[in-house]
């Protein structure tokens, strides 16, 4: 890499860096370590193409995406998170109660770090990137409408996992979360 190509792709991970990690982290189940390694993963992969790359953001996403596909397609057992605190074992977060929205979001992330790396992934791209059914079957590898069945039936496992989500009815639920999300940092 030249001079020039390596102050622009200092400038790009500069610049977006915290956006893709977000997205990295929430592909991991909120595992900010492991999060931190898919990011530094793809970002090893553009350096060595960096000067035939027309659109670096999108090309990193979809490193990215194929990264983590790859690791839930991989026959390793599961690992267990240990966290530093036990789950909370006060009552569930009910809309009409002292519920906040942090609340909720501290309960959709567990939620997410329980669901399998296929469905966290799937919902990751049709809710979090926005992406339409066709792009993320195209990004995975599958077809649409295996794209409509896991969306489906990681919804429904989403429900079982926080029922107060689904306590809060369509009109109250909450929105997909912007790329403001800040994802919570579990602790190996």
């Amino acid at each position: 890499m030249d001079a020039e190509a390596d102050e622009t792709f200092r400038d790009f991970v500069a610049n977006r860096s915290s956006a893709l990690l977000k997205t990295a982290v929430l592909l991991s189940g909120g595992d900010r370590h492991a999060g931190e390694d898919l990011l530094q993963n793809a970002l090893i992969k553009v350096a060595g193409r960096w000067n035939r790359i027309d659109e670096p953001e999108a090309y990193v996403r979809r490193i990215l995406y194929r990264q983590q596909v790859s690791r839930w397609r991989l026959k390793w057992p599961r690992r267990e998170l240990s966290v530093a605190e036990p789950p909370e074992t006060h009552g569930p977060a009910v809309p009409g109660t002292d519920a906040s929205a942090a609340e909720l979001r501290v309960v959709m992330r567990g939620a997410l770090a329980r669901l399998t790396a296929r469905q966290r992934t799937v919902l990751v791209l049709r809710y979090f990137e926005d992406l339409p059914e066709a792009e993320v079957a195209r990004l995975l590898g599958c077809s649409v409408g295996t794209v409509r069945s896991t969306t489906h039936r990681s919804l429904a496992r989403l429900r079982t996992l926080a029922p107060e989500l689904a306590a809060l009815g369509p009109d109250r639920a909450p929105q997909p979360p912007s790329r403001d999300f800040s994802p919570v940092e579990v602790h190996r």
